[in-house]
């Protein structure tokens, strides 16, 4: 007898489950306390920061889960208050700290975090990050106050920023509402901001430690500090005002906008064959077309192409051949065995796209970039090589990477790049905020890419393609929710089902031409 699948495997594709948030209130202020994290804090039901959280990041940005104990939550008519001891423990050494939270009715909330090393502990961010919202403040006006005490008067970024926004910043400042004003205070270390859209999160992070500074670190055992993140709201709130905490909600369906894109899906060199074993449920899926990798830095050639050729068949979708070479600066030496290969075999091709090894290694803006191949060189070899088909270039990695290295649109037949949700949190709610970022990624690209050119996304999927920032992929042996692991155990459940419906409903209101996910 075979037993049907828990709704939690069902839903999520993983028996842990994500406790509910609990939403603490001081008059019209309010916040959502999630597992040590302060997530949508409100006043009056206006959104002033996505949410305030202290977190350890191991030496390839992977986000250590933080342990509560001692949790003591206090809540009253106008005030309320938050204080627990939680504990971190990364791949590299483990971190204790004593969180104290208050709030109260006039809309000032303060986060202190007083932290103790209980081993010497190799970090690349520990501190506080605090996240303000990408919808109501994209292209809007912030008062930035600096360290050094001077005032700047600036802008939210509009198009996504591909280098930090702001740098050594104290307090930010912005209107929630006709003169009414937010200003958020950070203390204990130098802050700067990042614009998180790069990611698909849907937020403006500010963070502590800023990235020009060396990284990982190391933090000694025993060598406290201490950090704190203040708001304080100025402005005269109407009288009588307060969040309706049961609204309505009215769906309607309006005019057809954008197109359907064409829909895809990728398949890496170690899944192909594994794919062919299922020559049922790929009849079903019927993909539009097919991205399938050659990582030649894997030594990827004819045995993954024969798999692409009967997968082809298989599905009938066109197939576009994503090309990993190993960046040397002879581009063309290494395609034209591909090339030579693909004729032998009588692989048809709808497009290549071909991408140095290089570029699937983040590099941050105005550092220098290692010796490889220019996007000209790359691109020219390649149309050498495959003469006739159809070429996309880009990134392979993900929007970040395009963003802060644009090609040469006009070289190309379309341009590309790929998401992840789950780079900078895995839970369930970040991973679902990411489809309000995915049309600003869009836009931004067809600003610097124009709107001659289709954009194709993917492939994406919930989990890591490729880690750009670390040396690997997080392993996953507890099937949880893991940031930068290729394993997502919710890919196979109804989540993913949602989220990949969200994500072509934005890619398709935006016009981006294909998209593909991952098998």
């Amino acid at each position: 007898m075979t037993l049907a699948a828990s709704r939690a495997i069902r839903l999520c594709g993983t028996e842990q489950v994500e406790p509910p948030l609990r939403t603490l209130r001081a008059g019209p202020l309010s916040v959502d306390f999630d597992n040590g994290a302060l997530r949508y804090i409100r006043l009056d039901g206006i959104e002033i920061l996505r949410g305030i959280s202290f977190l350890v990041r191991d030496e390839n940005w992977g986000t250590a889960t933080a342990v509560l104990d001692d949790l003591h939550i206090d809540e009253r008519l106008d005030v309320f208050s938050v204080a627990y001891r939680a504990t971190c423990s990364a791949t590299s050494g483990r971190l204790a700290y004593q969180v104290r939270i208050s709030g109260s009715s006039d809309g000032a909330l303060a986060f202190a975090a007083e932290a103790e090393p209980e081993t010497d502990l190799l970090t690349n961010r520990t501190g506080f990050i605090v996240l303000h919202p990408i919808e109501a403040l994209a292209g809007k006006p912030v008062k930035v106050l600096h360290e050094d005490g001077h005032d700047e008067l600036s802008l939210f970024p509009d198009h996504i920023d591909p280098k930090c926004p702001f740098t050594d910043i104290r307090a930010l400042s912005h209107e929630i509402a006709p003169g009414i004003w937010a200003t958020c205070t950070m203390d204990g270390d130098a802050f700067e901001m990042e614009d998180q859209r790069n990611w698909s999160d849907a937020s403006y992070k500010t963070y502590v430690r800023p990235l020009r500074r060396p990284w990982p670190y190391r933090l000694p055992k025993g060598q406290k500090f201490t950090q704190v993140v203040r708001l304080h709201v100025s402005g005269t709130l109407r009288a009588g005002a307060s969040e309706n905490r049961n609204p309505l909600i009215n769906l309607t369906i309006g005019r057809p906008v954008g197109q359907v894109p064409r829909v895809g899906v990728g398949v890496a060199g170690d899944e192909a064959r594994h794919a062919l074993e299922s020559p049922e449920l790929l009849r079903r899926m019927a993909p539009q077309w097919m991205v399938c990798q050659v990582d030649l830095r894997f030594g990827h050639g004819q045995d993954e192409l024969e798999s692409y050729a009967a997968l082809a068949r298989l599905t009938g979708a066109g197939v576009v051949l994503e090309i990993i070479t190993k960046g040397t600066l002879d581009p063309f030496g290494e395609l034209a065995p591909v090339a030579d290969a693909v004729h032998t075999i009588g692989l048809k091709l709808e497009a290549v796209s071909v991408f140095p090894a290089q570029d699937m290694k983040s590099v941050q803006p105005g550092a220098p970039r290692p010796v490889m191949p220019s996007f000209h060189e790359c691109y020219s070899a390649a149309r050498r090589a495959f003469p006739g088909i159809g070429l996309g270039g880009g990134m392979a990695a993900y929007f970040t990477e395009l963003n802060r290295k644009r090609p040469p649109a006009e070289a190309l037949d379309y341009v590309t790049f790929t998401t992840c949700p789950s780079v900078h949190a895995a839970d369930d709610i970040s991973v679902m905020e990411t489809l309000q970022a995915i049309p600003h990624q869009i836009r931004s690209a067809h600003a610097f890419t124009g709107d001659r050119v289709p954009l194709r996304i993917g492939p994406s999927q919930l989990g890591c393609r490729e880690n750009p920032y670390g040396k690997g992929t997080a392993p996953n042996k507890a099937n949880a929710r893991i940031c930068l692991s290729r394993i997502d155990p919710r890919q196979r459940g109804l989540f993913n089902a949602a989220w990949t419906l969200g994500y072509f409903a934005a890619c398709a209101r935006e016009g981006v031409e294909a998209v593909a996910v991952c098998l």
